[in-house]
């Protein structure tokens, strides 16, 4: 079970939330501050106890009769020794209570595995077993029903004196039904959506990445092939969002391009609660072993024909080759018989190819876009509008970044190369063919469609480009103003 300092941090942000609530909470966090296990029953005057609040697609909680206090409740009791979170002692109850199983349940994208409510009871002396007067601070998690209607429930009969589904306005803890009601009209609705992101990154040759997790107690799928990715965080503005803070997260280097949601995949979490995952399609034809991991082993890729020799995540090897059956690679692409490394004749060393926009308005001032702050590359810092090539010529890359990222339409003849950086970030890193090209013409204004990449897009005269500009570039800005076609970054003096 989770100690009082990961105890603290659930009720930390909880009362984040609801910073009214904390004189309510002072017995809780005085019990916190104390030398003792906050969970156990004999901590008095007051112990942490969890209850399950199951909400149905009619808007419905899941209450229960408890024969010894007469009392119509939420499940949920006292934690035990073998329960892995405050959230696993929750499930545990409401499936013991009310004889659910712990699939039958997921977390609500609202909430999430934070509570939604946390009330403080008294609870009466007990002669019978000598217990002194003391209180409960119940801590509660939402969980939606993954079922259309509420399944049959098999009651825990010597506790369980019946069940019934309350609508929201007539929950039994005040404190529970005022926030169910806050949620209304639009939140809360019963209805399980993903709550995690996976990326099926693919190169458009036939090969898939995967990703081989760590071996570790308590985590999720171990030891296994699996798809880069991650749960949803309540500070996520959508789950696009989610899938490239979990890649900024796990890896430095990889940078898939064109993601869009592909499936809905349905997975298992460590506690058995019904997790569904949104993945999202992308491309990307990198070095794996280049890609700097921080977390699992190692990045591999693999095709279609290798998926039955491998250890992979419930459901991956039909998704892949689903995937596979719907997007065919292209006709002479490398498969399962050959990498693109394989394509370079002995010793030669690939490089990452990526395009720029030159744009200049009619008064001579150069686009820029102020990459966001926890992006993986440049964070607050100014650069061209630019992406990595696909298997695509560049200008065609050109013309889809600018309508992907700015909302900018510009015709393939309209476009004129006017710079070429080569350019490398470190010793061991991969390098990189800069092209800059400059259009003559273009139709739309610059908008932010990717915020996550970049929260701004502004015009400079070049004689007041700001201090934080790329590198390479202002290298290539300079060169371009100077009629120069060609510069290097990073190579060392010449």
């Amino acid at each position: 079970m989770a100690g009082s300092s990961a105890i603290c941090k659930i009720v930390e942000a909880y009362l984040c939330r609801h910073p009214g609530e904390r004189d309510a909470l002072t017995g809780l966090l005085a019990a916190l501050d104390r030398p003792v296990d906050v969970t156990a029953r004999t901590t008095l005057p007051g112990h942490v106890t969890c209850s399950a609040v199951v909400i149905d697609r009619d808007r419905r909680v899941l209450h229960i009769g408890h024969r010894a206090t007469e009392l119509l409740l939420a499940p949920g009791g006292h934690v035990e020794a073998g329960d892995r979170t405050l959230m696993a002692a929750a499930v545990r109850e409401v499936c013991e209570e009310a004889g659910l199983r712990p699939g039958d349940l997921c977390l609500t994208p609202q909430f999430l595995d934070e509570p939604i409510d946390v009330d403080v009871h008294d609870i009466d002396a007990n002669l019978d077993t000598g217990e002194a007067a003391h209180q409960h601070f119940d801590i509660r998690f939402a969980f939606y029903l993954t079922a259309e209607r509420p399944p049959a429930l098999a009651r825990q009969d010597e506790e369980v004196a019946g069940a019934q589904w309350l609508p929201y306005a007539d929950v039994r803890s005040p404190t529970l039904r005022a926030k169910l009601l806050a949620a209304e009209p639009h939140g809360l609705d019963g209805r399980p959506e993903p709550v995690s992101a996976n990326a099926l990154i693919h190169d458009g040759a036939g090969r898939y990445l995967l990703h081989l997790r760590d071996d570790r107690e308590g985590m999720w799928e171990p030891w296994v092939l699996a798809l880069v990715g991650g749960k949803r965080s309540r500070d996520d503005a959508s789950l696009e969002a989610t899938l490239r803070r979990e890649l900024a997260e796990e890896t430095l280097g990889l940078e898939p391009t064109g993601l869009m949601p592909f499936a809905v995949q349905e997975a298992t979490s460590v506690d058995g609660l019904a997790v569904p995952i949104s993945v999202y399609a992308g491309r990307w034809s990198g070095d794996a072993e280049a890609v700097d991991l921080r977390e699992g082993v190692l990045l591999t890729w693999c095709t279609v024909d290798m998926l039955d020799r491998l250890r992979l995540s419930p459901g991956l090897g039909e998704l892949i080759r689903r995937h596979a059956a719907e997007h065919p690679a292209a006709e002479g692409t490398p498969n399962s018989t050959g990498s693109l490394a394989d394509e370079a004749p002995p010793g030669t060393e690939l490089h990452i190819v990526g395009v720029h926009l030159h744009l200049q308005d009619d008064q001579g001032r150069i686009l820029l876009g102020l990459r966001h702050p926890d992006s993986t590359y440049a964070p607050d810092t100014w650069h061209f509008l630019a992406g990595h090539c696909e298997r695509e010529t560049a200008i065609d890359c050109l013309v889809r970044e600018a309508k992907e990222e700015a909302g900018l339409t510009i015709a393939p003849e309209d476009v004129d190369l006017v710079h070429t950086v080569h350019h490398v970030d470190s010793p061991d890193a991969r390098p990189r063919i800069a092209l800059v090209f400059q259009a003559r013409s273009w139709a739309g204004d610059p908008e932010v469609l990717e915020p996550d990449r970049c929260v701004e897009w502004r015009w400079w005269k070049p004689q007041d480009l700001p201090d934080a500009v790329v590198p390479y570039t202002r290298r290539a800005i300079d060169g371009i103003l100077r009629g120069c076609p060609y510069s290097e970054q990073g190579w060392g003096e010449r």
